[in-house]
């Protein structure tokens, strides 16, 4: 009558009886009659086992293997380059970048796909011909080496760019048609010999009979190759001496030669209009009032902070009022030139509302901006990513950069937030 008639079937006691295994006519729902499936020794069905009826057991398929955890293999760091990441489950990114000297070909960024294999193309690092650029002046010859280049100057010509004129011995010495810049010698009669001396700062020229102490250029000497540097700006000789000097926007720290930024918007030095907000940068300010963006379809946002968007309710068959970021977040960072990197710029993170579940997975990513080469996106935690830039920026210029947090509960999308980012990079390295 096509009913299950339970035969052989062993039912566990509490007891240490056992049975052995046999086949049972213990049959999930839609099995044909006279099928089975295994029952163990302890009880337990045992999936993936079928036979007849008082029978012995065999494996079949199983029709709903569980799906194993997918990885991909390892990656290395191109040669000359590194990497970003150290997460090879499904889904999960690794980032790559070359190091100075070095650009990318292949893919910068690679995903754990769902088969096993990581999306995109192997990267490689290869060296950038820097004499491309021509970077020898006053008529050097740029040789590029195994490592580096180097330029090769004419005659009166030295410096790593053939930029100094050739010192000679003594030193350069200031022009004598300012008095300040030379003076008659300190002389003395020494055991009927006249023994001349300079002040420190000057260097004695001329013959014995009709010498004279003219000014050394402390600047110019010590601007030759590979020379101390006596400023971290700008050197004003003086006679005798010299000082140093910073551009506008810093000023002279207690040793003499460091320059510090001047922070005028701390000092209300900065004109910005009311309903604009002061951001101090290298040497400056910027006034800045960011916009929330403007309604488009079903997705408005309200300002709820001078650097914070909120998204307002979605109507419930939205689907793409949801997918919209929920807040948009406006943030500025000033940078020195040249910043040495790997240097991690900013975080996001996440926060439950009290008395809600909080995502239990978090996606980040770069999503926008016009110089995106320069930053890796990288999870730092479980609950945190970090912009990294990975490529040094040279100033002056300002960049902007646009990454997003989504998070996920049981693998569903629960909400996106977005942070736009600018990056003001000030003409100096410090």
């Amino acid at each position: 009558k096509g009913l299950w008639a339970p035969r052989g079937v062993f039912i566990p006691h509490p007891g240490p009886r056992r049975a052995p295994l046999q086949a049972s006519a213990w049959g999930a729902e839609g099995q044909s009659t006279g099928s089975a499936v295994g029952i163990s020794a302890d009880g337990a069905t045992r999936r993936g086992w079928a036979g007849k009826a008082g029978g012995t057991c065999s494996p079949v398929p199983d029709p709903f293997p569980a799906a194993p955890a997918v990885s991909c293999p390892a990656l290395q760091a191109p040669a000359g380059g590194r990497k970003f990441g150290t997460k090879y489950l499904v889904e999960h990114e690794v980032h790559f970048a070359c190091n100075p000297g070095f650009e990318l070909l292949g893919s910068s960024t690679r995903t754990c796909q769902a088969n096993g294999s990581w999306s995109g193309q192997e990267p490689r690092c290869t060296e950038i011909s820097v004499c491309s650029s021509s970077p020898c002046q006053n008529g050097g010859t740029c040789v590029e080496g195994p490592s580096q280049q180097r330029c090769l100057c004419p005659p009166a010509w030295s410096g790593a760019a053939c930029q100094h004129r050739t010192q000679t011995v003594p030193p350069p010495l200031s022009a004598t048609a300012d008095p300040a810049f030379s003076r008659k010698p300190r002389c003395a009669q020494v055991e009927r010999t006249q023994q001349c001396r300079c002040e420190p700062g000057f260097h004695m020229s001329g013959t014995a009979a009709a010498s004279l102490c003219q000014d050394v250029d402390e600047c110019e000497v010590y601007q030759a190759e590979g020379a101390l540097r006596l400023c971290a700006h700008a050197c004003v000789n003086l006679p005798g001496s010299y000082r140093c000097a910073c551009p506008a926007g810093y000023s002279l720290l207690a040793d003499g030669k460091s320059c510090e930024d001047i922070d005028e918007c701390a000092l209300s030095q900065d004109n910005c209009t009311q309903g604009t907000t002061c951001i101090n940068t290298g040497g400056g300010f910027q006034c800045v009032r960011p916009e929330c963006p403007q309604p488009g379809g079903n997705v408005t946002y309200v300002k709820t902070s001078p650097f914070q968007c909120e998204r307002n309710p979605c109507p419930m068959d939205s689907r793409s009022c949801h997918q919209a970021p929920k807040t948009i977040s406006f943030h500025y960072l000033p940078l020195p030139s040249n910043l040495l990197t790997p240097t991690p710029l900013f975080r996001m993170a996440t926060a439950a509302a009290p008395g809600r579940p909080g995502p239990d997975s978090l996606r980040f990513g770069i999503v926008g901006g016009n110089n995106r080469g320069h930053f890796v996106m990288q999870r730092s935690d479980r609950q945190t990513g970090e912009l990294i830039l990975v490529q040094s920026l040279k100033g002056p210029q300002t960049i902007q950069v646009d990454v997003d947090m989504s998070e996920y509960l049981d693998r569903t999308f629960q909400a996106k937030h977005l942070s736009k980012i600018t990056v003001f990079v000030s003409a100096y390295e410090f």
